[in-house]
């Protein structure tokens, strides 16, 4: 689907400066929220302890009282900030507690890279990719654990109803780790431009398959499935196996990054169609 380190909705456009881009995601940021308006939101600023540190993050749940069901959100591999803030806070309007964590937390507090960010320059590569070596699958067993013990501790989560998780990019892998790793509690899965969800590796995201109870959701960019068109298939083979009901979509013409708000790829028309079909399965699933 995508060679997990590289992402292609950071990449340099020369239709796009520098400069254009760090204004377009700010921007983005602002405006999405208010284009997307819906139940008053409360959002916090949280720290999670886990085993390997302390862990910052943020909280979002609808205003008022009441419980609701939880979701995991894993950002790409930019981490938490404002496009992935934005993403908490409108899934939260529709009657859902979300966490959005920082994926570096053990090395750097969110957000990790300034605006303009460039992933095609080597300069701006050097920075992150550090801090990409430091999630490794086991950290994100353990890291998963807390989070979903930490939403579970929460007045505001129903503990009554199923935990969802979604995932972008890299984000991908780690929301399926999350159904493996607590199958009782998550009941869905969505990966989204999600890479490196089938390797030849023993902790390949594929394998926690058969462990988990929950449904997945598969949205795959147009121009991953182009690069290596066997990838969907081996995953779709991998679903029947483990019987795990499962919606595997190529998004024609979306590139790698297009649900993610500010980048050079972003496709409104998609995105909202994988935004539909996200809620979708969370209304299935979580209740």
């Amino acid at each position: 689907m995508c060679d997990d380190d590289i992402h292609q909705g950071l990449t340099h456009d020369p239709t796009v400066s520098r400069r254009a881009f760090g204004l377009m995601t700010v921007l983005a940021a602002g405006l999405g929220s208010a284009a997307h308006a819906g139940a008053p939101v409360v959002e916090k600023d949280v720290e999670i302890k886990t085993p390997d540190g302390v862990a910052d993050a943020a909280l979002y749940y609808p205003e008022g009282k009441g419980s609701w069901p939880a979701v995991v959100v894993w950002p790409d591999v930019v981490s938490l900030r404002p496009a992935f803030r934005e993403m908490g806070r409108r899934l939260a309007s529709e009657g859902y507690v979300v966490l959005v964590p920082n994926l570096y937390y053990r090395v750097k507090k969110a957000p990790v890279v300034e605006s303009g960010f460039n992933f095609s320059n080597p300069d701006d590569r050097a920075k992150i990719m550090p801090m990409r070596a430091t999630v490794t699958p086991e950290g994100t067993d353990r890291d998963a654990t807390a989070y979903i013990a930490f939403l579970d501790a929460l007045p505001q989560t129903n503990k009554k109803k199923k935990v969802g998780t979604q995932g972008y990019c890299m984000g991908g892998p780690l929301a399926f780790r999350t159904a493996g790793i607590s199958p009782t509690r998550v009941a869905a899965v969505a990966s989204f431009h999600g890479g490196g969800l089938v390797t030849e590796a023993p902790t390949s995201p594929h394998l926690t398959l058969p462990i988990s109870k929950a449904e997945y959701l598969i949205a795959v960019a147009d121009n991953d499935d182009k690069r290596d068109p066997a990838d969907k298939e081996k995953l779709k083979a991998a679903l029947d196996a483990a019987k795990r009901p499962s919606k595997v979509e190529v998004y024609a013409g979306a590139a790698h990054g297009w649900t993610v708000r500010g980048s050079q790829v972003y496709d409104e028309p998609a995105a909202e169609k994988a935004w539909a079909e996200l809620l979708a399965l969370y209304k299935r699933t979580l209740g």
